[in-house]
């Protein structure tokens, strides 16, 4: 599996999108946040298509198993971040909903994902 096939995942393109909202989402956040909550929300967002990448990209399931828990993490993370953006009035509560909502169904996923890859190491063994 090369470095595009990672595109074929829908998990990756669904955090690829999400990047791209929390992007849009925090730019319109106070100048005074760039170095503090947004850059972290920032960050968050991204760490969650990389770590699937890196995982799938070392290309054993341990390891996709693995990085997607990374992932988890960071969507927690990034859930947590809206949550504390959206108790300081941060943006627009219909748009920090919907982004948290995408991120409840996006956890799911990548929940599903990992167990998946981690079945076919017990399979395996």
């Amino acid at each position: 599996m090369g470095p595009d096939s990672v595109g074929t995942l829908e998990i990756w393109r669904d955090g690829m999108q999400l990047v791209t909202e929390v992007y849009t989402l925090t730019a319109g956040w106070p100048g005074r946040e760039l170095y503090g909550l947004t850059a972290q929300a920032r960050r968050a967002a991204v760490s969650i298509p990389s770590n699937i990448a890196e995982g799938v990209g070392r290309g054993t399931a341990a390891e996709a198993a693995r990085f997607a828990q990374i992932a988890l993490g960071s969507v927690y993370e990034l859930h947590t971040l809206l949550e504390v953006a959206a108790r300081l009035r941060m943006g627009a509560h219909e748009e920090l909903a919907a982004v948290k909502e995408r991120l409840v169904v996006l956890a799911r996923r990548i929940s599903t994902f990992a167990r998946y890859k981690r079945s076919r190491l017990i399979r395996a063994s």
